[in-house]
């Protein structure tokens, strides 16, 4: 029955590219694992959905793909801080370039009503409106219309990178009543209950949170060098380029617009979008499985019009161990589970060798941070056994035994995972393996992702694999290490921490100085891992495959992975 349903759903998406328009010369292909919720820049809630938004709206910084660092985009330059008593300010000057889709100039004035959208109460911002929450107001220069600065209660280093990190919408088009436009940024902070209650949010709330803010093309139009042209639900949708856009007058090869057309054909099966590639019907397609990925490599024919493409992830794996429970409370004893993970057979079946072990949290290709003066735990049985003894379990026939609050107890380790995940329960396979060499049972329990995520959260755990996303801009590791969000419910799932690496974490997220950071953060990724509750094993490789029609491929870590706007046509 399942080769019967793989060969209607083959036949379906054959059909579905030949009812497409016809292919263009300059027109790049990309799969989407799955249909966007919405297009909203606002209220998006799926990485499919962001990836297109990226090529219809800009934010006033953008990362540029080629080289992962941080750039101006809508504005001139990056921003110019000012600290004054408890405040910040960051000034910025919009690129006097930058025009929205009718011609008419991006102002300071956008930024203010973008921010009011994402501050304002009513309106579906939940996701994004934490990330402005320090922004207390807009002070716009009286004699340019350009200028501007945000006020910001307090400081971090990661407040350059999220006071330019939100799309700037057009106030022109998305409020063409003007029922913000008396209402002023400073005054979102006031109470939520009489905010709720003015007339003229309630009414841009409505209007805003309505489908055509979803998938409209005619409003979804922003600075961006491209325009929703047509989406066929469940099949595919294409963006056009626009003419004459403004970021093509900037000599910036960061802002770009090259393909005049570029459609994201939606595929939610892998195996059906691999024989789309095979096939010639894509030409990109990322995320491709490790084994698949291994056979392309061996596929001349196909290596003739396609290049591969490895880039180094900001998505790590790792191991937390619940240093709550008295059986898991001596560090020792972490150490030797650390020693029973065999990282390299676990990067070897589950990643194909596309990973690269690592000490702690910090990626191995920021090498500023990254600490080379330790190394990650070996495989070690003999070891592991060692320090079992030197926490005071007894090693009998059937296993290890330890008095505990007056009570023998037997250690023995129950290992959760994300249900349906392979690469963790290889990894969980291969770890019960080991620790039954050295003795110890282990029992796996792979849980549906809310209840995973419920029981790290209220640390009803003995240990647990996981995967966590970062970037190359912000270490502000506070959340997932400080004591102060060791409790229920915070993101200190492992009772992960003392004083010292406390300090550590509060001064990380203040010092500008940058030799002071790398010492600090060095410092942090020993204490972790001499502390064995949260280990690091291996950040990830991404796997993806471009067709050879194409030039100017910029490839990163950073989701989406490349830059399709980027892609120029060969001769």
């Amino acid at each position: 029955m399942r080769k019967i349903n793989l060969l209607v759903y083959s036949l379906a998406l054959f059909l579905c590219f030949c009812s497409k328009p016809q292919r263009q010369l300059d027109e790049v292909r990309v799969r989407l694992t799955k249909e966007p919720e919405t297009l909203n820049p606002v209220s998006y809630s799926d990485a499919e959905g962001l990836q297109v938004i990226n090529l219809l709206f800009q934010s006033l910084l953008v990362v540029d793909l080629a080289s992962d660092e941080l750039k101006p985009a809508l504005v001139v330059d990056l921003p110019v801080v000012e600290r004054v008593d408890s405040f910040t300010y960051f000034n910025y000057e919009i690129r006097e370039e930058a025009t929205w889709a009718n011609g008419s100039p991006v102002t300071a004035a956008d930024v203010a009503f973008t921010l009011k959208v994402l501050k304002a109460p009513l309106v579906n911002n939940e996701k994004l409106k934490p990330q402005v929450e320090f922004i207390s107001d807009i002070v716009v220069d009286q004699n340019n219309n350009r200028k501007f600065k945000l006020k910001c209660e307090g400081f971090m280093p990661e407040m350059e990178l999220l006071t330019g990190d939100f799309f700037i919408l057009p106030a022109y088009l998305f409020d063409q009543e003007r029922l913000l436009e008396p209402i002023t940024v400073a005054s979102l902070e006031e109470n939520t209950t009489t905010l709720e209650n003015n007339q003229r949010i309630k009414a841009f709330a409505e209007h805003f949170n309505s489908s055509d803010f979803s998938r409209n093309k005619e409003l979804l139009q922003g600075s961006g060098g491209y325009i929703l042209d047509s989406w066929v639900s469940g099949q595919y949708l294409t963006l056009t380029k626009k003419q004459d856009w403004w970021g093509n007058k900037t000599n910036t090869d960061y802002l770009s617009a090259n393909p005049q057309r570029i459609s994201f054909q939606i595929i939610p099966d892998n195996t059906t979008a691999l024989m789309a590639l095979r096939n010639r019907q894509l030409d990109v397609l990322e995320n491709i499985p490790a084994a698949e990925f291994q056979q392309l490599k061996q596929d001349e024919t196909f290596l003739q019009d396609y290049a591969l493409y490895t880039p180094s992830s900001y998505e790590f794996v790792y191991v937390g161990l619940n240093s709550r429970l008295p059986k898991l409370a001596d560090k020792h004893t972490r150490q030797a589970i650390a020693h029973l993970l065999d990282v390299d057979n676990m990067i070897k079946v589950s990643q194909q060798s596309y990973a690269t072990p690592t000490v702690g949290p910090v990626p191995p290709t920021i090498k500023e941070f990254y600490n080379t003066s330790i190394q990650p735990y070996s495989y070690n049985v003999q070891q592991a056994k060692e320090l079992l003894q030197t926490a005071g379990w007894e090693n009998r026939t059937d296993g290890w035994y330890k008095k505990i609050n007056g009570q023998q107890e037997k250690l023995t380790l129950t290992v959760s995972y994300k249900a349906g995940n392979t690469v963790f329960e290889n990894a969980a396979l291969i770890f019960q393996q080991s620790a039954a060499e050295a003795g110890i049972p282990v029992i796996l329990q792979a849980q549906e992702g809310s209840l995973f995520t419920l029981k790290s959260k209220s640390h009803n755990f003995e240990m647990f694999f996981r995967s966590l996303s970062g970037n190359p801009f912000v270490f502000n590791f506070k959340p997932l290490f400080h004591t102060s969000f060791a409790s229920q419910g915070g993101f200190n799932y492992t009772g992960f921490g003392n004083a010292e690496s406390d300090a550590i974490l509060d001064e990380v997220i203040t010092t500008q100085d940058q030799a002071q950071k790398a010492q600090l953060l060095r410092r942090l990724q020993e204490i972790l891992l001499d502390e064995a509750t949260f280990l690091s094993l291996y950040y990830q490789q991404e796997r993806l495959a471009i067709s050879k029609r194409f030039g100017n491929i910029k490839t990163s870590g950073i989701n989406p992975n490349y830059d399709v706007s980027a892609f120029t046509l060969k001769e």
